[in-house]
């Protein structure tokens, strides 16, 4: 199936086009093209009001018509940023705010992530949205923000008393896990700032937001973590492998010396291969690390 003369017009926003052939009674303003897209769904993701306005008009224009993966207009809209598509079609009774696709997205969820914080703010004060509704992979619209650094959009979620702040994904990992892993230092700080949120939670592979943010090489993450005293240092990932551990094996140093300032970090801890850090920081030729691991007071930090 290929597309119609009015899917190409409604697609590129040819308004005046779109207006001539609408006025045909030999057109269906609301046939779908390739991949099931309406002219009003291939209008709405290409932010083209003008044209959307002529389609919403129409009794036989379905708004909430979907294409073949299950996206709605208003969900490609919303994906795209096109905030006054977003307006147009809320105002609709026959919109469903909050249709999952076929991939468990919904329009909250997509607008959080690429940081449509207007969108976001629409949504949110819809009645019929869920604003803590888990997506795909179990993500929640916090979640998606705080992984994807979307900082204003996350002190909008904060900010609500139906958004659970530490809900894990499918896989354990926690909006503060998923920020510390990416390096959103802003998001971290304002997420600690929660009671209800667990900064030493580890998902399911048992890491926790300190092994992530030293994993990733993320200092000022690290030693934003390394402040608290809820956070467990030397906590291993199900691998036996610390923070410390990959610290060394990437050579790390400046993450090195500041788990190595902790007394409850053992530098000479080994893996579930009986390797300790040491014996990475040599295989990888981290000369700086091994001086660190050789001091006196790190060397003999555990004895006795």
């Amino acid at each position: 199936m290929g597309n119609t003369p009015l899917s190409w017009a409604a697609e590129s926003g040819h308004e005046e086009v779109v207006r001539e052939l609408l006025g045909r009674s030999d057109i269906d303003p609301d046939k779908p093209g390739e991949d099931g897209q309406t002219p009003l769904l291939q209008a709405a993701c290409n932010g083209h009001e003008g044209v959307v306005k002529l389609l919403l008009a129409r009794d036989e224009v379905n708004p909430d018509q979907p294409d073949w993966d299950g996206q709605a207009p208003l969900l490609g809209a919303a994906c795209n940023g096109h905030e006054g598509i977003v307006k147009m079609l809320l105002e609709r009774d026959d919109v469903n705010p909050g249709k999952l696709d076929d991939y468990d997205q919904t329009p909250l969820s997509l607008a959080a992530c690429y940081g449509h914080e207007g969108i976001v703010k629409m949504l949110l004060a819809r009645d019929d949205v869920n604003p803590d509704k888990l997506c795909q992979y179990g993500e929640t619209p916090l979640l998606r923000a705080a992984r994807d650094g979307q900082e204003g959009i996350v002190k909008m979620l904060l900010g609500r008393d139906d958004v659970n702040p530490n809900k894990p994904d499918k896989r354990g990992g926690t909006p503060l896990l998923r920020a510390a892993r990416d390096g959103h230092e802003g998001i971290v700080k304002m997420l600690l700032q929660r009671d209800d949120v667990s900064p030493d939670e580890p998902d399911e592979c048992g890491q926790t937001p300190l092994w992530m943010a030293a994993y990733y090489g993320h200092e000022g993450i690290v030693k934003i973590l390394l402040e608290r005293d809820d956070v467990n240092p030397d906590k291993p990932n199900s691998s036996g492998q610390t923070p410390l551990w990959w610290a060394a094996y990437h050579g790390d140093e400046g993450i090195v010396k500041m788990l190595l300032g902790r007394d409850e970090v053992n530098p000479d801890k080994p893996d579930s291969r009986g390797r300790a850090p040491l014996w990475y920081a040599v295989k990888n030729g981290h000369a700086g690390v091994i001086a660190l691991l050789q001091r006196p007071t790190s060397a003999s930090h555990h004895a006795a």
